[in-house]
């Protein structure tokens, strides 16, 4: 028994090394690329190498979830996609991995270097927030807004739920008023006032007319 746990252990400990052997390899080919091989070659091989080192990641991501690409893609720039907004491309030095994502106020670069390992760290971390915000809006209740529902129709056994502060502080705001209603009112009064007045002018033009005859 012991002898084959030496020999299992010697086995597990040589593939270790192979494989961090053939990784050093690749990134030295990779390295060799930048002057004799295409550059965007030695981009694609880099990108491939954080790929397998994000590999167990990408596997854990629920398969359920479609806002994920984990994809490479090889046109003139090869990118490593994560999603539509954030991807991993190579710096100009053709060495530094250049974490990016795209938002409203442009592009912002999330993590910058030349190891694989600091910008895998930062792409496994951008991916747990983006599980953990879609988890946290799926747990929400979302009302629809369209089909003519009011909002206020709330069943009762949810609107039990809100604290009584906040129902009081609801029944405490009085209702506004629309413009249109302050102004139908303001004409109205404005024409009652006018027909008063124009009353008032009659009544005296036929006393007038009455001394006068």
């Amino acid at each position: 028994m012991s002898e084959k746990s030496e020999k299992a252990g010697s086995a597990g400990a040589t593939v270790h090394r192979l494989s961090e052997a053939m990784r050093l390899a690749k990134i030295a080919a990779a390295d060799r690329g930048d002057v004799v091989i295409d550059m965007k070659e030695a981009d694609r091989i880099r990108l491939e190498l954080l790929a397998q080192d994000l590999q167990p990641v990408f596997d854990e991501v629920p398969a359920d979830d479609p806002q994920w690409d984990f994809a490479l893609s090889t046109g003139l720039q090869p990118r490593l996609w994560i999603d539509a907004t954030a991807h991993v491309m190579m710096a100009r030095d053709r060495r530094t991995y250049r974490f990016v994502r795209d938002t409203r106020l442009g592009r912002i670069v999330v993590a910058e270097t030349i190891d694989i390992k600091p910008i895998s760290d930062a792409v496994t971390a951008y991916i747990a927030e983006r599980i953990v915000e879609r988890e946290r809006l799926l747990e929400g209740d979302l009302v629809s807004l369209r089909g003519g529902e009011p909002v206020a129709n709330v069943p009762r056994q949810e609107a039990a739920k809100v604290p009584v502060s906040v129902q009081a502080a609801a029944l405490a705001v009085p209702p506004r008023r629309s413009r249109w209603t302050g102004f139908v009112a303001g004409l109205v009064w404005f024409l009652i006032g006018a027909l008063i007045a124009c009353g008032l002018v009659l009544v005296l033009l036929q006393d007038r007319i009455g001394m006068v005859v």
